[in-house]
């Protein structure tokens, strides 16, 4: 059961942001840091790739409303990774089941994605910018830290991923009357541009500049 702390932690991370995840597993593994990393991860055409897709990413994560669409693309997505993620590293280490170790993955990314969403959503009531560049600056910098302090203390790191998912969650429930009416709010403004482009429609008014 030695890599299932590596396999929760990678799972958090991946929740937040699977490419960074991807991209510092595979250089960690090509620098020779650690041997829990599998050379599928280390390929070069798929470092490529997730730098590529990390750096599309720390764009859009900062930018107002851009985030949460993002965010919605990857409810899919970054539960996957992270259950693809663990299971490779259970392959590699063989002290794990892949099976166990891609549920433990998937559902620990699938948790922190949406406490990652769910914020971002709270965030975006605000109508200033700032807020939404430092939280992705932080993520990054905190998903960067972590992964690195587990290939060194996989078991301390597990703990802190637990700490702050934990954290996150309760977070995301007190906020959760704030993300509503944000959401009621969108709902209205887009039944609101729908009413007047169906009643300019009929009028034959032209669109409002």
């Amino acid at each position: 059961m030695s890599v299932l702390p590596l396999v929760f932690t990678s799972g958090w991370a991946s929740g937040i942001n699977a490419y960074a995840v991807v991209l510092l597993l595979g250089i960690f593994g090509r620098t020779g840091l650690t041997d829990e990393v599998p050379t599928s991860l280390q390929r070069t055409d798929v470092l490529i790739v997730a730098a590529v897709l990390f750096l599309c990413e720390a764009v859009a994560d900062k930018v107002p409303y851009v985030d949460s669409i993002w965010d919605t693309v990857h409810t899919v997505i970054r539960p996957v990774s992270g259950a693809v993620i663990g299971a490779l590293l259970a392959g590699q280490s063989g002290s794990l089941s892949d099976i166990t170790a891609g549920a433990i993955g998937g559902s620990t990314a699938l948790a922190s994605h949406f406490v990652k969403a769910g914020t971002r959503m709270a965030i975006n009531t605000s109508p200033e910018p700032f807020t939404n560049v430092a939280m992705s600056i932080a993520e990054d910098l905190g998903v960067g830290a972590l992964i690195t302090f587990a290939m060194f203390n996989p078991e301390a790191a597990a703990i802190i991923a637990a700490v702050l998912l934990a954290t996150g969650l309760a977070l995301l429930i007190f906020l959760w009357t704030r993300i509503r009416r944000f959401l009621r709010r969108r709902a209205q403004r887009r039944e609101e541009k729908r009413l007047a482009s169906e009643a300019r429609q009929v009028t034959g008014a032209p669109p409002p500049r």
